[in-house]
């Protein structure tokens, strides 16, 4: 019973809705363990500035429900769970990227080429991904015409 319920799921999803699934749940519980158990801010002094972690978390919990949800739309409907899930892992970058800049934090630039490419980049990647390719088939080769 329980590999016929995966199958429906599978199948009602497709596999861009598996990735948005995956991806909403992931970041949903990301932000969960900022609301728990903040880490230390180091790195992310241009957003704490505005507001503790804890708050932070909220942009995780919501845009990870946001993508979970836009993992049930139809294929071109699904964008906004794409957008969702960009957003922030690309604040996350700025804010380590600014953080190198002004000398806060020197391994700042890595942890920014994490997200950029880890989670930017296969999000970005993932959302040219066609519900469904089918390869060609190749086309029998013209023959001469008899003269």
């Amino acid at each position: 019973m329980p590999c016929r319920a995966a199958r429906r799921l599978y199948k009602t999803l497709g596999r861009r809705g598996c990735f948005l699934a995956i991806l909403g749940t992931g970041k949903t519980c990301w932000g969960v363990s900022f609301l728990v158990n903040p880490p230390h801010d180091r790195g992310l002094q241009l957003l704490t500035q505005f507001c503790g972690l804890r708050h932070w978390s909220w942009l995780w919990i919501i845009c990870g429900l946001i993508t979970l949800t836009s993992a049930f739309l139809k294929v071109g409907r699904d964008w906004f769970g794409f957008a969702a899930a960009l957003l922030p892992p690309t604040v996350w970058a700025i804010a380590y990227t600014a953080a190198v800049i002004n000398g806060d934090y020197s391994r700042g630039g890595f942890v920014a080429l994490w997200y950029l490419t880890s989670h930017v980049g296969v999000i970005l990647w993932a959302a040219t991904v066609p519900e469904y390719s089918v390869p060609r088939v190749p086309r029998p080769a013209r023959r001469g015409k008899a003269a």
